[in-house]
């Protein structure tokens, strides 16, 4: 059984232009550096022809993995009520019981978290999203995580 991957519409739409990039466009050009480094001949010596080779073993690879994940794609539209309670694609100011330091964060899908972005965007499957859940404005929150328990309090939804 395959999990579902939550993507909104435009994260779908960026994987399948990577998905037919790579087979269109990156698969002809391994294909041209293979046909040419095979020309030289000696392929148990042929460093381009090995590096062409291990190219197209991660391209196959890339492909595999986003094929696989559009059979499990599930698009969440943002509902009625998205800023009254934390839901999928919400963006969240929490302010941590403990040092009062307002964090944003986005939850989104997990192949798009990315905490290092500028508003940063974490997992549907992360402990913080999972406390988060349905919660309310002000509500306060327990996070249990693998490095301890944190208190947070909702200080807005948007």
């Amino acid at each position: 059984m395959s999990n579902k991957i939550y993507l909104t519409q435009e994260w779908l739409e960026k994987l399948q232009n990577e998905l037919e990039t790579l087979k269109t466009v990156k698969r002809v050009e391994i294909a041209e550096k293979l046909k040419e480094a095979i020309s030289f001949w000696d392929l148990s010596e042929n460093s381009e022809y090995e590096d062409a080779r291990n190219e197209q073993a991660q391209v196959e690879l890339r492909i595999s993995d986003l094929e696989e994940q559009l059979k499990n794609v599930e698009i969440i539209e943002e509902g009625n009520d998205k800023w009254e309670k934390v839901s999928m694609w919400s963006v969240v100011e929490i302010k941590s019981t403990s040092s009062k330091e307002i964090e944003t964060l986005k939850i989104v899908g997990s192949t798009e978290s990315n905490i290092l972005a500028e508003t940063p965007t974490i997992s549907n499957e992360s402990p913080v999203w999972q406390a988060l859940l349905w919660s309310k404005k002000w509500d306060k929150v327990k996070v249990k995580a693998m490095s301890g328990t944190f208190e947070y309090e909702i200080v807005n939804i948007k």
